[in-house]
């Protein structure tokens, strides 16, 4: 269990953030953190910003690291990158989660590591890890500034012909009530741009693998564009089902045989395959997935709610 609940004893009256810092060595910064996050307890209770600890027992929630042995196909003393499998969470979403990406980071790389973007637990491929505070700081700050570019396959419904792009806003969905899209298209949301190129179209499955080119980072924006032009990404849970559909995936209800006749394929068909930026030298990493060939995992057989 990567979280662990561990007991220590106050010997003297003194600030909780001061504690953390001096009984685990930690920046202020840090010790703020886990007050803010509620992983410093008092009784069973957290403790809340500007508490002062009196002489006792406290217990502290811990993130352990429990790795599984994945290693990096790149790493420098600065940062990493990881292939990260489909269906594997980057960082824990709760204490109970039993692994994610970071059990491997902290463990090969210690406390400071840290995945500098976000990939969602069904994407697979490429993900960045900066190794201290200061490159963490660089590498999301050259994401926020769009120096890091990110490339896609996705395998997709239907038969793309030509290379596109998809120049479509995209809001934040703040009511589920008649649709689970975590985002959608909308003319009062953030700018949000991707370029897309076919790659091979299998007559057999009718789906057609893309390359895609983010300019923007957007929530789910891949996924959203593709759904808006009516090439929904196979296997999405979200925006290739019906309501029902995505409810149960949510739920954990959807088996794995009615998600493939649903959705079109076992996983989401979407893998990060490349990045490019400069850190002192130019960087270029390409995954070492062979993901055209997982389209062994569409169903061909699948049932079409999305005709383009």
């Amino acid at each position: 269990m990567p979280f662990t609940k561990e007991r220590h004893r106050v010997t003297e009256p003194i600030p909780a953030f001061l504690f953390l810092m001096r009984h685990f060595g930690v920046s202020q910064a840090e010790a703020q953190r886990i007050i803010c996050k509620e992983r410093l307890l008092v009784g069973g209770k957290p403790v809340t910003p500007g508490t002062r600890l009196d002489i006792g027992e406290v217990e502290l929630i811990r993130f352990v690291p429990a790795p599984r042995g994945k290693t990096p196909l790149l790493a420098t003393e600065d940062f990493a990158v990881f292939d990260k499998p489909s269906g594997i969470l980057v960082h824990p979403n709760k204490t109970e989660t039993p692994y994610s990406m970071l059990d491997d980071i902290r463990y090969l790389y210690g406390d400071e590591a840290n995945a500098v973007h976000r990939i969602d637990k069904e994407t697979s491929g490429l993900l960045l890890v900066s190794r201290h505070k200061a490159a963490e700081r660089f590498l999301k700050n050259a994401f926020e500034t769009k120096a890091i570019a990110k490339s896609y396959l996705a395998w997709v419904e239907g038969r793309v012909a030509s290379a596109f792009t998809v120049d479509a806003p995209i809001k934040i969905n703040d009511d589920y009530r008649t649709t689970k899209h975590k985002v959608f298209i909308d003319s009062t949301g953030k700018p949000a741009i991707t370029k897309f190129r076919p790659i091979f179209y299998d007559k057999a499955l009718d789906a057609t693998l893309l390359a895609c080119y983010p300019e923007t980072g957007r929530t789910h924006q891949i996924r959203i564009h593709l759904f808006h032009v009516k090439h929904p990404i196979l296997g999405d849970p979200i925006y290739h089902a019906d309501y029902t559909t995505a409810n149960a995936y949510l739920d954990g209800k959807l088996g794995n045989e009615e998600r493939r006749m649903r959705t079109g394929a076992s996983r989401l068909m979407l893998h990060a395959q490349t990045l490019s930026f400069r850190y002192k030298n130019d960087v270029y990493v390409e995954s070492a997935e062979d993901f055209a060939s997982q389209k062994n995992l569409i169903c061909a057989t699948r049932v079409r709610e999305f005709e383009a």
